[in-house]
């Protein structure tokens, strides 16, 4: 199975190794990609243990559930290189989600900071373009899989 960030890699060979706590994401692009995956696969305790210190005080895996509840994430697109300093580091990205059947998108550029030396989400600024999109049918799917979204992801909203 393609991996849910839309690399071009398997969710195994992607994501899931550090979901599962195997492996250290050696870069902020591959904590966000991750960060997505465990929201596609529903696992807030990876999204919360990867905020950094200051942001998980008074957070929990549950709160981040129940302001997930209803979305359905499928494709995420990274715009362009991050821009990384020694303990520090962004990235523009825009996640994309149905609810309701309606496809929505999430448009952020994300702060990453190294903790222990381990990369961790920090904040990130909302860009305008945030909310409900209509996207056709037959246009290529958001996920980069070559086919057309009613072929591939908007099947996922059904």
């Amino acid at each position: 199975m393609r991996c849910f960030c839309c690399s071009s890699l398997s969710f195994e060979q992607c994501c899931k190794p550090f979901i599962d706590g195997i492996k250290v994401p050696d870069s902020a692009e591959q904590l966000m990609r991750s960060r997505f995956s465990a929201y596609a696969v529903h696992n807030y305790d990876y999204v919360l243990n990867t905020y950094s210190n200051d942001k998980q005080q008074g957070l929990s895996a549950q709160q981040l559930k129940d302001s997930a509840d209803g979305a359905n994430w499928f494709a995420l697109t990274i715009h362009r290189p991050s821009k990384k300093q020694q303990n520090d580091d962004t990235v523009e990205f825009t996640a994309f989600y149905f609810e309701n059947k309606n496809v929505f998108q999430l448009h952020e550029t994300s702060l990453f900071i190294k903790e222990n030396g381990v990369w961790r989400y920090h904040d990130g600024t909302l860009h305008d373009d945030c909310g409900k999109v209509k996207y056709g049918r037959n246009l290529p799917c958001l996920c980069a899989s070559n086919k057309k979204f009613k072929q591939c992801c908007a099947l996922k909203a059904r």
